[in-house]
């Protein structure tokens, strides 16, 4: 049953030679890896005006020379990402770059943040959906945190189909959104030109006020910044794309730039022009298209569903870069190398898991609250994109390749900007940001125990080649089978037959209770009968116990079969029910016995299966 609702949701498995098929073409990846980027046009503006109004409607002019400061920053960023896509075309983004260059530490940094802000960003992209959702129609309003859950499972099932289909299911709503957003921005700008809508604004570009100062104006500026989370989402992916996988990939990043900086810049615009003022009831974005569109029409219920599917897909962007990023960090042993491993659909099954539930929890701990949840986005992306671009300076200062002052000052602009956004958010947001600082130690502390593990085990495993002086290990003389005994039924026999054929001695062991010691001792007495050629041993437990006399018994006869230099061997019978379900019908005594037995040295356990018909 389980394997048809597998392939019910996910499709039937790809063989490793269709991988090529998977890959993605320009259009296709715009779509799946620029929804989060994209996305964050419905909320940029508005997180800039929000922190203006504090200032008074006045302060909203400055929303327009903060705009074209984040455009510098963006392009800043995309210059340094087009670098690092064909400097590193083999995914891993910021990871990559910074662990070649400042060291394999502060690439932890890097790859840490970006692990926790994908998963962040599937939590508030799920999480504004929600609210779009709930804005629509407010009697949804006490289900939001669950609409939020039920969002993140569908792309996790979307995802877990592979790259292809996400792709052909993300193209509708993605491109409906640009069309959408290119449409009202292009009206909007038209009918503010030939004055069909009037000069709004609030208050003129340059009007002075007594609330501005520095830390007001980069409050709202970092703020604003948050529009370019998901930038660096495609410098991740560059092996999803097909060959010649760094000209796609650049090409690419730079159309959703250009994309991304049309529409925040004209949205902006026209938040000035329109004199729009964020208020509880209205999103900038809509209160925009009501405006452009004259009413609560057609246009602007389009502009509303455009966004709101947007938002919601806007969380595959964290669904594709996050497992690319999981299977470089397990290649270099931070990660479980569970990581690496593919799924039926040739996708890595174990990072979209790992990332649905992280998010799932990040939305139950939030609440879904999106203004919770931003601010520490931005330090989880920020931050890499700081030590990314520093880390690209001592890359072409190490190559000198031709105009790399250039290369590198681009890339000193962006490291510069994006480590004064950091310091900005610890200083201004440091209510909503502290939790970065308990979160990241404690992910490299993991990072630093799975490779502390995995150097331990190859340094254990490494085939040790020995000098012909040197001793080696004696040959088993002989071998010892210990064969676990419940009752005498055809499981046992058969276990013991199959014990004889391997061990040179079999010893049969029982633990038996309080509880019937008329049938204990009728056990005993039909076994002797039917195996006399097998020692028979009889441990008795007081508390019922079965595994702490095992335990004992077979590090006893361990420690002895040492002395005789014997092998050990420990059967445990087990019969097998014909139906799955039918397994909770018996006790699983046999689990605990091996959980417990493989922790033991110089043993080896064997488990004998005995299928049922019925």
């Amino acid at each position: 049953m389980f394997r048809n609702v597998k392939r019910f949701v996910i499709g039937k498995p790809l063989k490793t030679l269709e991988a090529s098929d998977q890959a993605l073409s320009k259009s296709k990846a715009l779509a799946l890896l620029s929804s989060d980027a994209l996305s964050s046009v419905a909320y940029g503006t508005e997180s800039i005006t929000a922190v203006l109004l504090a200032g008074g409607a006045v302060a909203l002019w400055l929303q327009l020379p903060i705009a074209l400061l984040i455009l510098l920053l963006l392009a800043a960023i995309v210059l340094s990402y087009r670098q690092i896509i064909h400097a590193y075309p083999n995914g891993g983004g910021a990871y990559t770059v910074a662990s070649k260059n400042w060291g394999p530490k502060v690439g932890l940094v890097a790859g840490g943040s970006l692990l926790v802000d994908y998963m962040l960003t599937v939590a508030v992209s799920a999480s504004a959906a929600a609210d779009a959702m709930t804005a629509a129609i407010p009697g949804l309003l006490p289900f939001a945190v669950p609409l939020s859950l039920v969002i993140i499972l569908i792309l996790t099932a979307l995802n877990l189909r592979g790259l292809r289909e996400s792709a052909n299911f993300l193209l509708l709503p993605v491109y409906f959104f640009i069309v959408i957003m290119a449409v009202t921005v292009a009206y909007g700008l038209f009918q503010a030109a030939t004055g069909a809508i009037a000069y709004h604004a609030a208050a003129k570009i340059g009007t002075d006020f007594s609330a501005l100062s520095l830390i007001f104006f980069l409050r709202a500026f970092s703020s604003g910044s948050s529009s370019l989370t998901g930038v660096e989402a495609i410098s991740n992916a560059v092996p999803n794309f097909k060959a010649p996988k760094e000209k796609h990939a650049a090409t690419t990043l730079t159309m959703m730039a250009l994309i991304l900086a049309s529409f925040f810049l004209g949205i902006t615009f026209l938040s000035y022009w329109y004199g729009i003022v964020p208020n509880s009831h209205s999103t900038v974005l809509s209160q925009i298209a009501a405006i452009t569109y004259g009413g609560h029409g057609l246009g602007f219920y389009l502009v509303q569903l455009a966004t709101t599917l947007i938002l919601a897909v806007a969380a595959n962007t964290g669904f594709s870069a996050f497992p690319v990023l999981a299977v470089n960090l397990a290649k270099d042993k931070y990660l479980p190398h569970l990581f690496m491993d593919q799924g039926d659909r040739l996708g890595y099954s174990n990072g979209i898991l790992s990332l649905s539930f992280g998010a799932m929890i990040l939305t139950v701990i939030f609440h879904g609250s999106t203004d919770a949840l931003i601010p520490l986005y931005a330090v989880g992306v920020f931050v890499p994109f700081t030590l990314s671009q520093s880390g690209m300076i001592i890359h072409w200062w190490r190559l000198k390749p031709k105009f790399w002052w250039g290369k590198a000052a681009i890339n000193f602009l962006g490291a510069f900007m994006s480590a004064a956004l950091v310091l900005v958010l610890f200083a201004t947001r440091l209510t909503h940001v502290w939790p970065y600082l308990i979160i990241m130690p404690a992910v490299l502390t993991v990072f630093f125990k799975i490779k502390k593990h995995y150097d331990a085990v190859s340094k254990q495993l490494r085939l040790q080649y020995l000098d012909q002086n040197e001793q080696k290990h004696p040959e088993y003389s002989g071998s010892t089978a210990i064969v676990l005994v419940s009752n005498l039924t055809q499981v046992t026999a058969e276990a013991i037959d199959y014990a004889q054929s391997i061990a040179t001695k079999v010893v049969a062991m029982h633990v038996s209770f309080d509880i019937n010691p008329a049938k204990e001792e009728k056990i005993a007495k039909q076994f002797t009968a039917n195996f006399p050629d097998v020692r028979y041993v009889d441990v008795h437990s007081s508390y019922r116990s079965i595994v702490k006399p095992v335990v004992g018994f077979v590090t006893k006869v361990s420690h002895q079969s040492e002395k005789i230099n014997h092998s050990v061997t420990v059967i445990i019978p087990q019969f097998v029910p014909k139906k799955p379900w039918q397994n909770i019908l018996h006790n699983q005594s046999s689990l605990r016995l091996r959980a417990a037995l493989s922790a033991m040295d110089n043993i080896s356990i064997s488990t004998y299966y005995y299928h049922l018909s019925e």
